[in-house]
Order: structure tokens, then C-alpha cells, then sequence
């Protein structure tokens, strides 16, 4: 995930046309397209996508620590703590966005990208960033990373997907470095200090961030106690408006927003809140329970079952403060659909209950144990919408299934028939035959079954 992300929805304007005075190369990653001091970057109204008058209120050059020509010599070699893929294998977020449920996984898939920019060939890191709006699929983006050798962390671009309806509404955002001009960005300096100001996106016209830290050596309160070491930073983006955001060491991106507003925060990551030890018995009752409810209607008894079970792993173990209340919330969601009669709703608070359980496995089990049951879970809903004729469901069904296959594909028989059933899924849901998607649901969950 771009650790610059903001949160977009239908209808902001990524990629809009933004107008520069006088400018001209530099050195930041090879090239500088804003050039020195006195060059404007034009505020863009994100609604209409109007280049305004005003320039944006950046900081001198002379306050900037992403100008010099960094070298790559083990650019894979990700070791700096406030990055995610230094110490993280994933992270789940939580909050929300504009009224809606948002949660997101993040996750550094397997295998590297090969980027050339400015004459070199640089190796990096693929992050895959899922964001999910009550429950399904609304962006995803493939962002990719290098370390450089002094420590900092590069920002090589990143293939974006905005998802409306289940399928790809557009890809705006995209960007790669070497590509019409843009240059890599530095995403966190080695040893980020107060006042020192990088631009993690930089290539108007497209995409554009200027970030100031603004606090360092924070202490702030984790998922599973304090944690020493963190930062805090204010983005300047290109419709002129301003964004705080914290990084911690174990996490990456910790939070932006806040609980007046939107909100997106770490809810749990690991290994930094792993805990060895089998999966407590309450939480695997309360597993069962939450399969229970996502598959098929949801009684008045399979409610109550789910109801006990989340109080009696909550009173047994400790539950991150964001994930408690997202749980809370989207099964008080739950009981109301299910008094409303209300089916459409009643399925995706269901299918929220499950994926705030898979969530709270992740300390306790593997990350692939888990993702396994992810993809177990996204093959039961797609049998759910499927038999509905939920045409843009399926769609999105699909989507979240292929990624999270992304994570879990290798060399196994096994997985070479989980992704021949996958591709004849994909074709179902290209050709909106949901009677096909329906019978091939039952297939893919089946054959994940045979893996480990």
C-alpha cells in the first residue's frame, strides 16, 4: 500500500490536470519535474477536476531531505522500521469513510518487481493494499518499494483499480517510475527528523504529495499495548487540503482521521501482535459461529449464537479497542436486518461479522492459515450471491477471492486446480452466468481445502 494513501470514494479525481510554472529537471530520484523554489503546483478541485489559481502551500527546497540520487544496492533489503514491509507480513485497518464500514488488508506478496527508471534496474518489493467498503471490494492497488543505501524507502509507483459494483470503474492513480517522466519517491527517509520534508508521490498531473514530520520519538497506544518510537506527519495534496498521519515501528501507517470523521487505523498486524499458542477455544466457537450466520439466512437463533459467542471470547481474551467496536457495531447492524427482514443487508453484515473474525485469528494462527480461511469465506459468499443472481456481488466475489490467491498460490497440484477453478470462475462472473459461478463456488472451496 502506498503509507501515503488517502482515503478516495466514487467521484474524487485522481490523476487531474495540474499546470506548473517553469518547470524543470532536477536531481530527486533522477529527475525533479517541480523544479527549484518559485515553481507552482496548481490546486486541483477534486469534485470537477478544475485547475484553480492558487499553488499549493509547499515547503522550500531547502527543508527537503528526498533530493539526493539514491543508490540500490540490495533494494529488497527493506529494513526500516516505520515501513511496513520491513517488519510486517500483514496489516489490517479499520474505521470509516464518508458513512461507510472501511476496512482494509495489506500484504507483501511473494516475488519482486523489476522497475528501470533514470538508466538503472532496481528490484522491489510488491505490496498488495485491499480496501473493502461495507464489506466488498471497492479499491485495490499493487504498490512497489525499494530500500535505498542509506536506509530510506522508495516509492517506485503503483497499479491502481477503483472497483464500483464489483468490477473496475477505473485505474486512475496508476503510475510507475521511468513512465512518462516520473520519478522514484522517497516514502520515508532513514531517520526522519522534525521539520524534514519529502514528496512521496511527485509527478503532477497525476499524482502529488509533500509530507512535513512533524513530531518524532511519539509513544501511542497499540493494539496490544504502547509503542515507542512513532512519528507524526502532515501531507499537503493536490486539491490543497491537509492530512495528519502516524507511523510506527511493527506497522507502518498507524492512523489518519480521526473518530469525529473519517478514520483509518491499524486494528492489528503481524508478527508485532501475534501471540504463539493454539487458537484459544472461545475464539474458534466464535469462528464456527460467524460460518454459521455468513452461510445462508440468518435466524434469530443463529444471531443469538453468534451474540454468545462474541461475549464469551471478549470476557476471556484482549481485543483491539478498533476491532471490538467494528464487531459491536456491525453485529448490532446484523440483529437489525435480521428484525427488518432486510436480506440484502442481513448478507453483508453477516459477511462483515466473518471477516472481523478472520481478523482476530491472525494473532493466534499463521498469516497463510488465515488467508486460507479467507479465501474459504469469499468462496461461501460467492455461492451466497451467486444463488441470489447478485450479478455485481459475484463480480466482486471473484476479485476478492483472486487476491487473496495471489497471496496463496505455489507450485502444489493442489493449486494448480484452485487456480484452473478460479480462472473458470472468473469467466463465470465475466459473462454473468451466476448459475456457473454458483456451481464452481462449491469447487473452489473444496479444492483450498486440499492445501495447507
Amino acid at each position: 500500500m502506498n503509507t501515503q494513501r488517502r482515503i478516495l470514494w466514487p467521484g474524487a479525481v485522481v490523476g487531474a490536470v495540474v499546470l506548473m510554472a517553469g518547470a524543470c529537471t532536477g536531481s530527486a530520484g533522477g529527475t525533479e519535474p517541480t523544479g527549484g523554489a518559485g515553481d507552482c503546483v496548481h490546486v486541483v478541485d477534486e469534485a470537477t477536476g478544475e485547475t484553480g489559481k492558487e499553488c499549493l502551500p509547499l515547503a522550500p527546497e531547502s527543508a527537503r531531505v528526498d533530493l539526493a540520487e539514491p543508490a540500490f544496492t540490495h533494494p529488497t533489503r527493506i529494513t526500516n522500521p516505520l515501513h511496513p514491509t520491513s517488519e510486517v507480513d500483514q496489516v489490517v485497518m479499520g474505521g470509516q469513510a464518508d458513512g461507510e464500514v472501511f476496512r482494509t488488508e495489506v500484504s507483501t506478496l511473494p516475488g519482486t518487481k523489476t522497475i528501470t527508471f533514470d538508466g538503472k534496474t532496481v528490484h522491489a518489493l510488491t505490496e498488495q493494499y485491499v480496501a473493502y467498503s461495507a464489506g466488498r471490494v471497492h479499491e485495490v492497488a499493487l504498490d512497489w518499494y525499494a530500500q535505498a543505501d542509506d536506509g530510506s524507502v522508495w516509492y517506485l509507483g503503483e497499479d491502481v483499480f477503483n472497483y464500483e459494483d464489483g468490477v473496475v470503474a477505473d485505474t486512475e492513480g496508476t503510475w510507475q517510475a521511468g513512465r512518462d517522466e516520473a520519478p522514484a519517491a522517497m516514502i520515508m527517509p532513514a531517520d526522519p527528523q522534525q521539520g524534514d520534508v519529502y514528496r512521496p508521490e511527485n509527478l503532477p498531473g497525476v499524482v502529488f504529495e509533500e509530507v512535513t514530520v512533524k513530531e518524532v520519538d511519539r509513544t501511542v497506544d497499540g493494539p496490544y499495548g504502547k509503542v515507542d518510537g512513532a512519528i507524526t506527519v502532515r501531507e499537503v495534496h493536490m486539491d490543497g487540503s491537509t492530512e495528519d498521519k502516524i507511523f510506527a515501528p511493527g506497522y507502518g501507517e498507524f492512523s489518519t482521521g480521526g473518530q469525529g470523521g473519517d478514520l483509518e487505523a491499524v486494528s492489528l498486524a503481524v508478527p508485532t501482535d501475534a501471540q504463539q499458542g493454539p487458537l484459544p477455544t472461545r475464539l474458534a466457537a466464535l469462528d464456527r459461529a460467524a460460518r454459521a450466520a455468513q452461510d445462508g439466512e440468518v435466524t434469530d437463533a443463529d444471531l443469538g449464537a453468534v451474540r454468545a459467542a462474541w461475549t464469551a471470547y471478549r470476557a476471556s481474551d484482549a481485543v483491539p479497542k478498533l476491532l471490538d467496536r467494528q464487531m459491536t457495531r456491525d453485529l448490532d447492524t446484523l440483529a437489525g436486518a435480521v428484525a427488518a427482514k432486510d436480506e440484502e443487508e442481513s448478507v453483508d453484515a453477516a459477511l462483515r461479522v466473518a471477516q472481523n473474525t478472520s481478523d482476530l485469528r491472525l494473532r493466534h494462527e499463521p498469516v497463510r492459515t488465515v488467508d486460507l480461511a479467507r479465501f474459504a469465506l469469499w468462496a461461501r459468499q460467492l455461492g451466497i450471491d451467486a444463488a441470489a443472481g447478485a450479478e455485481g456481488p459475484v463480480a466482486g466475489d471473484v476479485t476478492a477471492l483472486e487476491l487473496a490467491w495471489d497471496r496463496l498460490r505455489d507450485d502444489s497440484a493442489a493449486s494448480a486446480e484452485v487456480t484452473a477453478e478460479l480462472r473458470h470462475a472468473r469467466e463465470a462472473a465475466d459473462r454473468k452466468d451466476v448459475a456457473a459461478a454458483e456451481r464452481l463456488a462449491a469447487g473452489l472451496g473444496a479444492a483450498v481445502a486440499q492445501m495447507k
